[in-house]
């Protein structure tokens, strides 16, 4: 498993679904390995006060590690079309 759970991370592709941008960044919360076919992690996205905003499970390609040369930002959500996690 390249990435230990709960590590921070960031997502390399917009997830139009969820709202969710290129560069959001995630927590890992669950492994999905496969014998066949591309590895997949569940990840779990908080708003900037550390509510959860979505669960969601995507193939290892749609995330990158966090580096020290990266700034974290951030922006609006419109929450009126999302539903979201409890």
């Amino acid at each position: 498993m390249p990435y230990p759970l709960f590590e921070r991370v960031f997502l390399t592709q917009d997830i139009p679904a969820k709202k969710l941008k290129r560069g959001d960044v995630a927590t890992i919360v669950d492994y999905h390995p496969l014998k066949h076919g591309e590895d997949g992690y569940s990840l779990e996205i908080f708003n900037a006060l550390g509510e959860t905003i979505a669960v969601i499970t995507v193939a290892q390609s749609f995330i990158q590690p966090l580096l020290a040369s990266q700034v974290l930002a951030v922006r609006s959500l419109d929450y009126s079309s999302l539903a979201l996690a409890s």
